[in-house]
């Protein structure tokens, strides 16, 4: 059985998988890393962790102090020059983020085609696949409420929960709403630079529900693109 880990900037996910199957999963806070001991409590029998990690060290060590059966040092991915049939053209490889990059590889076993990825979170990235599997970039712009905050902690303005609206009449309004479209208009930039006007966005994370009806995109909402990609990455090893 091998355990599955996406540590974000605001939630760590798991899952269990045996081969393509997942068995369980579960979700805490970043900021209480040692609940997810105690979700996993009584696991005996982990053969292998694998872990997408960009909560910091902190997470790291207390991901590391996981006791779960004979599996050894959990396994830390970092982006590498290809694998499963993407090829990473960021120049230094290894700085791509663990979670894009196990994202990317995610995407490209589900489309095998030129795609946008795109994850709604903290922080939002976009990032472009093309029709023949090579990741050519993308951007990192704040996420919704990072945007709404970034504002609220700079200004005079006050936070207050706001809707979406084409031309909004207050200012909690305003703010949110200017936050859709920025990040709604970052997504249609690259997909437009992408040419390929079929091309489907993959949209995932805590905002994406929030995201995807201003999108005039294709879009795709997908749940744990991260875990996916580690388990893939973790398969394409063990062949």
């Amino acid at each position: 059985m091998r355990l599955l880990i996406d540590a974000g900037n605001t939630r760590i996910k798991w899952a269990l998988a045996e081969g393509s199957h997942w068995l369980r999963s579960g979700v805490v806070e970043t900021g209480t890393p040692q609940a997810l001991a105690q979700q996993l409590s009584g696991l005996s029998d982990v053969r292998e962790i694998r872990v997408s990690n960009v909560a910091g060290e902190a997470v790291a060590r207390e991901i590391c102090a996981l006791k779960l059966g004979p599996h050894g040092a959990p396994e830390f991915l970092l982006a590498t020059a290809s694998c499963a049939g993407v090829r990473n053209t960021y120049a230094r490889p290894a700085q791509l983020g663990s979670d894009r990059w196990a994202a990317l590889i995610a995407a490209w076993r589900m489309e095998a085609r030129a795609c946008l990825v795109v994850n709604a979170g903290t922080a939002t990235t976009i990032d472009a696949l093309r029709a023949d599997g090579i990741f050519v970039g993308g951007l990192i712009l704040p996420g919704i409420a990072l945007m709404q905050r970034s504002l609220t902690d700079h200004t005079q303005l006050s936070v207050e929960s706001g809707r979406y609206a084409e031309f909004p009449d207050n200012t909690a309004d305003a703010l949110f709403s200017g936050a859709i479209q920025a990040t709604c208009g970052a997504i249609s930039r690259q997909h437009a630079l992408l040419a390929e006007p079929a091309a489907p966005v993959l949209l995932s994370g805590g905002a994406a529900a929030q995201l995807r009806p201003h999108l005039q995109l294709p879009v795709r909402l997908v749940d744990n693109l991260v875990l996916q990609g580690l388990n893939l990455v973790s398969t394409e090893k063990a062949a």
